[in-house]
């Protein structure tokens, strides 16, 4: 495999939106880019990279969201809208995990789905839960810990550093940044290019 093939581009103006989401960056990466470019660089990984994407397809610097305190609980019954100032409360996650079961989470893609159905029910999002839970989205921040398990889980007995070089390698190419058998060939003669 030649080790430039697939290489990422630098993070720069001219990017087009579409290569930007296909590959891995660094969340230092991207603040770095949104302090050359007058863009926030607050919020988590998955809103800068939101916010430098909508940057790249239309060129308008977005203000972060606003997130207000105090309380914002309503009623929480079947019947009841989610509503439009949503958060994950204990008192939520208790009443979703009675009807859900103990292994409910408020992970990243439910907790999308919650903010942006502000008119469904409580029952509906118990009802969508399943769906939006089971849909094999990986937030940014866990690809790491997914791709070195799958790695260990194919390769008993390699190291932590040999999942990182090939890690390191994987998410310099475009496309998924899942483990993949061929990612191996970045032990081979380069083989700490990766570290760099």
């Amino acid at each position: 495999m030649d080790a430039d093939i697939g290489i990422k581009p630098p993070l720069d103006v001219s990017m087009d939106p579409d290569v930007f989401l296909s590959y891995y960056w660094l969340k230092e990466e991207l603040v770095g880019f949104c302090r050359r470019n007058g863009l926030s660089v607050s919020g988590s990984k998955a809103e800068v990279t939101e916010r430098i994407h909508r940057f790249f397809s239309t060129g308008e610097v977005v203000a972060p969201s606003v997130r207000k305190t105090g309380r914002r609980d309503g009623p929480i019954a079947m019947d009841v809208e989610i509503g439009d100032r949503f958060v994950c409360t204990e008192e939520r996650r208790v009443f979703f995990e009675q009807h859900i079961g103990k292994g409910f989470r408020f992970n990243v893609p439910f907790q999308r789905w919650l903010r942006s159905h502000p008119r469904s029910t409580y029952a509906e999002a118990i009802a969508a839960y399943s769906e939006v839970h089971g849909d094999g989205t990986i937030g940014p921040q866990f690809e790491y810990q997914t791709y070195t398990g799958d790695f260990f889980a194919d390769n008993p007995g390699r190291s932590l550093e040999e999942a990182t070089v090939c890690w390191r390698y994987r998410r310099s190419l475009q496309g998924t940044h899942r483990y993949q058998r061929e990612d191996l060939a970045a032990l081979e003669g380069s083989k700490h290019r990766w570290f760099s």
